[in-house]
């Protein structure tokens, strides 16, 4: 099944360089026995490749550098099937993502952003019934821009959790965060729809603060949760913008978060959004 919807992903393309441990080292210690693995990121990439995975039209605007990680990213991206045009190649190294993983999936990433400083929508059109979604791994100001030009529905991942401008919490149709974000954004409580994630608690829905719909989490021992908030966010997205009701669009996006948590990588493989609307319980409805 094709979602017969238009997604344009505007964020952070990085390289992931991650260390597999069998716990996370405490400040000024170090641990070893570790596992070297490197494999494409950036929660921009990693929710465009779920999206196109899922079977969206989508397509990614972003930035690598002229090196061979970003010549890799991009080949990841279009294997996914996304459409990689709006790629810009700068005159920066690619971002890095440098991630640790212990044995029950839990992690600690630092980011060092790169090419993804110079990510522009200058020579970008978006359509009336055009989705765009982004995160907090591109520039402020970006996400700014967005928020004046982007026409039809405008989602952000806000994370990393940082303040966002009035004017785009007011702009924004849907913000998607985890429990700790939302902690961290006070400003959210008067948003007009916000999607919490709590982990193995399960997702819930709040307008103006209200909560508005709940879907319980899928049993899963993780196996790396660095990809999982990322595929939630594509899955809740698509499946709100094609107009499944609010419950059951959390119920879908919680089924595709538990299946990345099982996948080392942060762009792992999915079946179409049609197998999650099948496996999920939740009486559908249209909003």
């Amino acid at each position: 099944m094709t979602v017969d919807l238009d997604l344009t992903v505007v964020g952070s393309i990085n390289a992931d360089i991650t260390a597999i441990t069998h716990r996370l080292p405490a400040a000024g210690e170090t641990v070893g026995g570790g596992r070297l693995v490197h494999s494409p990121g950036g929660k921009g990439a990693n929710q465009a490749s779920a999206a196109a995975r899922l079977g969206a039209r989508t397509r990614m605007i972003g930035a690598v550098g002229s090196d061979a990680a970003g010549a890799a990213m991009t080949q990841a991206l279009q294997s996914a099937g996304v459409g990689t045009d709006g790629i810009a190649v700068v005159d920066s190294g690619t971002g890095t993502a440098l991630i640790m993983v212990d044995a029950v999936g839990e992690n600690q990433i630092a980011v060092c952003e790169g090419a993804n400083a110079h990510v522009s929508i200058a020579e970008c059109e978006f359509g009336a019934q055009e989705t765009v979604l982004t995160q907090l791994e591109v520039s402020m100001d970006l996400i700014t821009e967005l928020s004046h030009t982007v026409p039809g529905r405008f989602v952000i991942n806000a994370a990393p959790a940082l303040p966002l401008p009035a004017e785009v919490v007011e702009r924004a149709d849907l913000i998607i965060v985890n429990e700790s974000e939302y902690d961290l954004l006070p400003q959210l409580r008067d948003a007009k729809l916000v999607a919490i994630t709590y982990g193995s608690r399960g997702s819930g829905l709040y307008e103006y603060g209200r909560e508005v719909a709940f879907a319980e989490a899928l049993p899963r021992r993780p196996v790396s949760t660095v990809g999982a908030g990322d595929a939630f966010c594509a899955a809740l997205t698509i499946a709100l913008a094609a107009g499944y009701s609010r419950q059951r669009s959390l119920a879908v996006a919680n089924a595709v978060g538990a299946e990345a948590v099982m996948d080392p990588n942060a762009q792992p493989e999915f079946h179409r959004l049609e197998h999650y609307l099948q496996s999920t319980t939740t009486t559908e409805t249209t909003t």
